[in-house]
């Protein structure tokens, strides 16, 4: 990766942190999950309102390093108006590009594509799948927390 492409991707994660959008409660929930990363100290909440297999809407509430925010305010942006098919889809792209050995290419347009330079942190990749894991339990209903331990 250029250095370059470095830089803006790092800024990419940096503004997201320090903006996250989405981030707060929905006025109408439908799926909610929490999710904890006990060796960063990540905390979140995921929020969903979906309407007839739509996410309508997508919020967060989060604590946690500037990977793990970054990371929930790219894919709350990401799920608005997808199909839970689409986002399922969309998680597990996510997911393997982060922990595959041979991983999937992301359009390096993608804000998702910031986060790959975790591969090279291990204990980082916790960090920017929490909030997707806990994505997962919310469109599955589960009702305990996710752990990343």
């Amino acid at each position: 990766m250029s250095s370059d492409l470095s830089r803006l991707y790092q800024e990419v994660i940096l503004e997201h942190s320090r903006r996250p959008r989405n981030s707060g409660t929905l006025k109408e929930v439908t799926g909610e999950a929490s999710g904890n990363n006990p060796l960063c100290g990540d905390r979140i909440t995921i929020y969903l309102n979906i309407d007839a297999h739509r996410i309508a809407d997508a919020a967060f509430e989060a604590r946690g390093c500037a990977i793990s925010v970054a990371s929930a305010s790219m894919m709350t942006q990401r799920l608005k108006g997808q199909t839970v098919g689409d986002a399922e889809d969309t998680l597990s792209r996510y997911h393997a590009q982060l922990t595959d050995e041979d991983p999937p290419e992301l359009d390096p347009d993608d804000e998702l594509a910031s986060l790959v330079g975790v591969r090279e942190f291990p204990a980082r990749i916790k960090c920017a799948t929490l909030p997707w894991e806990t994505l997962r339990a919310a469109l599955l209903g589960a009702k305990d927390d996710v752990t990343t331990e």
